[in-house]
C-alpha cells in the first residue's frame, strides 16, 4: 500500500459497531483490486491494516486540524481556496472512494459546497463515499474517531480534542451541498446518527456507460 501523506495511528480501538453501509462500498474488492482512497481524518491503525489487503493508494488529509475555516470580517470567505490549500490533491489521481467520516457536521453548507467543487475533478466515474450526519441537527456531538476493522465493522475511539464548529446540517441541506455526490442510502443508527453511502454524480455531458 502506498500512502501520499503520513498517517497518524491512534490507540487500540475501544469499541466496534456493525455497519450496513460499508459492505456495499467494498463489495467485490479483492487483493488484486486497484483502489485510490481519500481519507479526510486521522487514519487509525486498523484502517491502514484494512487497506493494506488491497492494491490501494491512500491519500490521508486530517482536515479536522484545519477547522474552523477562515471567515474574514470584511470580505466573502474563499472556501475553495482554503480547500485547495488543505487538500493539495495530486493531479495524477482519481479517487474511487472518499471517507469523510463526520467532517460535514463541522462545516457550513457553503464550506461543503466549496469542498465538493475542489474535489469533483479528482473523482473517478462512479466514485463512492462514506459519511456520518445526524437525524436531528440538535443532536449532541458523538465525539469519536472512526476506523475500519473489517468489511462489515467500524471501530470507534474517543477524540483527544473536540473539533470546533459543530453545527450539523439537516439531511436536506447536506444533500443540496454535496453537489458532486448523491446520497445513495442512509441508515439511522440507534443514537440518532445517520450513516451515509454516497455516489459521485455523472459529470455534465459525460456519456452514460453501457455494458457490452
Amino acid at each position: 500500500m502506498a500512502a501520499f501523506a503520513a498517517a497518524r495511528k491512534a490507540d487500540t480501538p475501544i469499541a466496534t459497531q456493525a455497519s450496513k453501509i460499508l459492505p456495499g462500498l467494498v463489495a467485490g474488492l479483492d487483493e488484486d483490486t486497484r483502489l485510490s482512497v481519500l481519507h479526510v481524518g486521522p487514519a487509525c491503525g486498523d484502517t491502514l491494516d484494512f487497506f493494506a489487503g488491497f492494491r490501494s493508494r491512500l491519500y490521508i488529509v486530517d482536515a479536522f486540524t484545519e477547522l474552523p475555516l477562515r471567515v474574514p470580517d470584511d470580505e466573502p470567505p474563499d472556501f475553495e481556496g482554503q480547500w485547495r490549500e488543505i487538500l493539495q490533491l495530486p493531479t495524477d489521481t482519481r479517487f474511487d472512494l472518499c471517507l469523510f467520516w463526520d467532517l460535514f457536521n463541522f462545516l457550513s453548507a457553503p464550506a461543503v459546497r466549496a469542498m465538493m467543487a475542489v474535489l469533483a475533478p479528482s473523482l473517478q466515474e462512479g466514485a463512492r463515499g462514506h459519511a456520518f450526519s445526524v437525524h436531528n441537527p440538535r443532536h449532541s456531538l458523538q465525539n469519536c474517531l472512526y476506523g475500519i476493522r473489517d468489511a462489515n465493522t467500524l471501530s470507534t475511539r474517543p477524540r483527544q480534542h473536540t473539533p470546533p464548529g459543530y453545527a450539523p446540517l439537516s439531511q436536506r441541506q447536506l444533500s443540496a451541498a454535496l453537489a458532486c455526490f448523491d446520497i445513495e442510502r442512509s441508515v439511522l443508527l440507534p443514537d440518532s446518527r445517520l450513516e451515509l453511502s454516497l455516489r459521485a454524480k455523472r459529470a455534465p455531458n459525460q456519456p452514460v456507460s453501457r455494458g457490452p
